[in-house]
Order: structure tokens, then sequence, then C-alpha cells
């Protein structure tokens, strides 16, 4: 991506901002989100240029062909047909950013012009509309489809050349679709790897930076159809410096490390390196791939700059150029989120879920325990407490530093509330005929309960003025109740009581005792 006719500031853009975009994580702060932003920000006007650059290259090959058709007819050909896929492609992925805002309700500020960067942390647009399981849905296959159709198509016209080898490896790894390894050392698809549980911001800024790319090797291509190649990248004038940091974001008090390169990792020996201010040791610093590592302290949280400049010796004058970065500095996490997902307490007797994370640090560095808890998905978790009127969940986290950090929360414990008894669906005090009765279920129902749990009557007592109560089995009247049922008189009440309930799904746990129902008697 440092070749080509794009300029030397450009490429450093390019090549700095792919390196970030690459190790950002997935629990972001609101600074990092908005890095992105900005990031994507840069793509988008980097595009814009080089589209311009592409159109004059272009432009300029047509003229070639006509004036000197021996010579530059062919390429020029090979120019459109280079054109024609690069546009197919960078307008496929113009739709599935158009896709992701759309579904995620984003829009642009009409007043900034800027997308609400901070706002776009939604992890699940393209994980629904891309993956299913382990496997690509529809839509998944189709972006992959796009991107192998516009390989194919660039890598047949390289090879109609011997000499357009270099640019072929060059392609190969810029748009290679290989499965990747990741820090499990797991060997996972391409899409997956770059697409799947990053924030919308994250996802739209790759593939600006995919479009970015694709405008890169345009350029690439064209230039080598015009013979530039050569003159592009045998100068030091078109390297730039690029940092590479070990993560894009720290916590306070850390210290920064990463590398700082010059262009596509050329091994030029410097004559001296700056950075912050300070000279860097070159016989410590430098490797043998001319890559400058850095150590130094972070400083507070917020954004920061990283400024310096090699200096090296070509036709024997000095030549500087410049290093010009930025890294985000976020606070290091010391509490955990642990919260109810129905509720501020949990109950006895039934499942309660939870939810368990810790800020900053991925779930599978997560470890949660208290009686009664288990995991159940990715922060995802099922309390059952048994006895006791607390419970106390202990969350810890292991940070990428290697050190751990712990919290707890303590959630009360709490029985199912009474429950209330029902006749026909109805509670309290009913009016009623004595043949609706005779017919009626009796119930049970937690009224305003968070859960939607089913009770199961087994039986009740039944009583009618100046009858013995009647001891029924099951949750309708037996014929001993409605023989008592017929002696009632019109006016009286009677009642529905002792109404023995248990939980469908927990037969084990005991229910409080139910309220009772009285009904009027109307005729």
């Amino acid at each position: 991506m440092a070749g080509g006719k794009a300029s030397a500031r450009q490429k450093m853009i390019n090549l700095m901002y792919l390196v970030f975009i690459a190790m950002m994580a997935m629990n972001m702060s609101k600074e990092v989100l908005s890095a992105f932003g900005l990031m994507e920000a840069k793509f988008a006007d980097a595009n814009v240029a080089t589209t311009d650059r592409n159109d004059k290259l272009l432009e300029e090959l047509e003229t070639k062909g006509t004036e000197n058709p021996k010579e530059f007819k062919v390429p020029a050909a090979r120019a459109q047909q280079v054109k024609i896929a690069s546009d197919k492609l960078y307008k496929y992925l113009e739709t599935l950013k158009t896709e992701l805002l759309n579904k995620g309700g984003y829009k642009v500020d009409p007043e900034t012009g800027k997308l609400p960067f901070e706002a776009m942390d939604k992890t699940d647009i393209l994980d629904e509309a891309w993956f299913t399981g382990d496997r690509l849905t529809k839509k998944g296959q189709e972006v992959m489809d796009n991107i192998e159709a516009y390989k194919t198509e660039i890598k047949e016209i390289l090879a109609t050349d011997e000499s357009y080898r270099g640019r072929a490896d060059v392609f190969d790894k810029t748009f290679s679709t290989e499965k990747v390894e990741n820090k499990d050392g797991k060997k996972i698809d391409w899409l997956a790897y770059n697409y799947q549980g990053f924030p919308a911001i994250a996802s739209y800024t790759k593939l600006t930076a995919m479009q970015n790319d694709i405008k890169v090797n345009e350029a690439n291509m064209f230039s080598l159809f015009l013979g530039n190649i050569v003159s592009e990248a045998t100068t030091l004038n078109n390297y730039k410096a690029i940092v590479l940091a070990d993560k894009s974001a720290f916590f306070a008090g850390e210290k920064f490390q990463g590398k700082v390169v010059i262009g596509k990792y050329a091994n030029v020996p410097p004559t001296k390196l700056v950075v912050q201010g300070s000279e860097i040791n070159l016989g410590e610093a430098i490797d043998e791939s001319g890559a400058a590592t850095l150590d130094f302290n972070v400083g507070n949280v917020g954004e920061h700059e990283i400024k310096g400049e090699f200096t090296f010796i070509e036709n024997s004058k000095e030549l500087k150029i410049p290093i010009a970065a930025n890294y985000v500095v976020v606070p290091r996490p010391n509490s955990a989120t642990i919260s109810a997902d129905k509720m501020n307490v949990v109950y006895r007797g039934v499942s309660n879920p939870m939810t368990i994370s810790f800020a900053g640090v991925p779930d599978n560095k997560v470890t949660a325990n208290a009686p009664g808890l288990s995991k159940v998905g990715n922060g995802k978790y099922m309390m059952k407490p048994g006895a006791g009127r607390e419970v106390t969940i202990n969350v810890s986290a292991k940070l990428d530093d290697g050190s751990t950090s712990s919290d707890k929360a303590v959630f009360r414990v709490k029985d199912i509330p009474r429950p209330t008894g029902t006749v026909r669906g109805e509670y309290g005090t009913l009016k009623m005929s004595k043949s609706n009765l005779a017919k009626v279920t009796v119930g049970a129902i937690l009224e305003d309960f968070d859960f939607d749990l089913k009770l199961k009557v087994n039986g009740f007592s039944f009583k009618v003025p100046g009858q013995p109560t009647i001891k029924v089995n099951g949750s309708r009247l037996d014929s001993r109740a409605k023989a008592a049922l017929t002696r009632a008189k019109r006016g009286q009440t009677v009642q529905v009581f002792d109404i023995n309930a248990k939980l469908a799904t927990n037969s084990g746990y005991f229910v409080k005792k139910v309220s009772p129902v009285i009904i009027e008697i109307t005729n």
C-alpha cells in the first residue's frame, strides 16, 4: 500500500489505521468508539482523494493508448478492466454500509455531517445478518462471493504478464481471505475474525478500509501499467513512519508498547530517531526489519499524540520523515457490572436470569461464583438461590497485563409472594349463579409477579353456610360439594379456601398459603 500514485502522507494514513483497526478490542469506551469514527472519516476522505487521482491516471493511460497504441493500448484496456472490477466491489461495500446504518437506526447529524460514532456500539447487526452458529448466512456467503469474484478478476488481469508477479503477490496478501488464527490459537473464518462480535462503528470502518484497499490497489495497478512502480518504490520520499501499537487502548499507569516502522518495513538504517522530544538509542531500538521499539509511559486517561521523526541519509543529504500517530488511554477497570435481568432481587424456587460482565474485559476472561449460580451463555447466568436472605456474587477478571481485578455484589433473596385464589379466573369477592359455580375451575395466580409461573391446584375446602366444610381433591367441585351447593340460598356467600397449590415447574417448593375466594349466590 506504500506504492502507486497515492501521496506519501496518504500511504502512511492507510497503513497506520489498518493496524489500529485490527487491534481494537470488543469492549470499548466511548472515546475509542469516537476514535473509530475519526478513522472512518479519514478513510472516507482518502477514498475521495484517491478516486480523483485514479481518474487522472486512467485518463493518462487512455491518452497514451491513443498516442502510442503499440506500447499502451493493451495496458489501457487492462486498466479499464481493473476500473470495472474495482467499482463493482466498491459499490457493493457501500450497500453493506448503508444496510448497517439502516438496521442500526444510525443517521448522519444534519448539522455536523457526522455519524453518531459513540452510539454505534451494537455488535449484533452483522452477527445476525452474516452469521448463524459456525456457518455463514445467505447474506454472509454473498459478501464472501463478491470479494472472491473481485479477487479472481484482478488476478486474471495480473496473470497476463510475468512482470506483474510482484504486484500479484502484494495483492494476494492485501486481500487474503484465508482462515485466521485467533488469540486462542484456533483458526476461524476470515469474515468471522474480522466482523463477528465487533461494534457497528468498527465494522463500518473496516468496510471503508476495504474500500480504501480497493482504491489503493487500483492506483498501484494503474501506476504499474504506466511503468511508474519502480521509480515510486526506490526513493525514501515515498515512505512514511507508521506506529504499530501493541494495543489501541491502555489503562492509566501502563507503559505504551509498540513499534515505529518505515513504509513497507524497508530495512534502511536511520541516523537518528526522536520520539516525544527524546532521542532514542538506535543500537537498542532498531531491529533487523528496520522497526524501532517504543517504550514510554502512556500518561493520563484520554487521547494522546505520538510525535517524532526518523532521519536518513539519501543522495548525501539528510532526509527527515515525521512520526505522527494517536492512541487512547482508558481507565483501568475496577468494578463489575452485575444486574438481574428482571428485578433487583432474586427469588427462591425459580431460575433468575442474570447478566454479569466486567467493564473493558471480554466474557471469556470473566469468572463469576455464587451458591446456585451457573453460566448459560456469553455473560448470561442463572441463579437458583437456596436458604438464607442474601446471596453474594463474586466476580473476577483477568486483564491484558496478566493481573486480576475483582468485585462483588450482594442480592436479597425473597420467597415467591403469596398466591391469590381464583374461581373462573376471577378473584376476591364474586357474584355467580349456582349452575355456573358448579362448573368452574379453582385456580391460583401470582399477581404482578415478574416471572410467568404456572400454579397447579391439587385441592381446596368448600363451605356453604349451614353445611359442613367439604374437602375437595382436584380443581373442580366434586359431587359432595355440588350437593351442598344446591342447598345454598340466594344472597348467601360460599367460600373456597385452603387452596392447595404447587408450582408446575417445581413441585418441591413450598408455596405460601393461597388467599380464599368468596362467592355470593345470585339465584
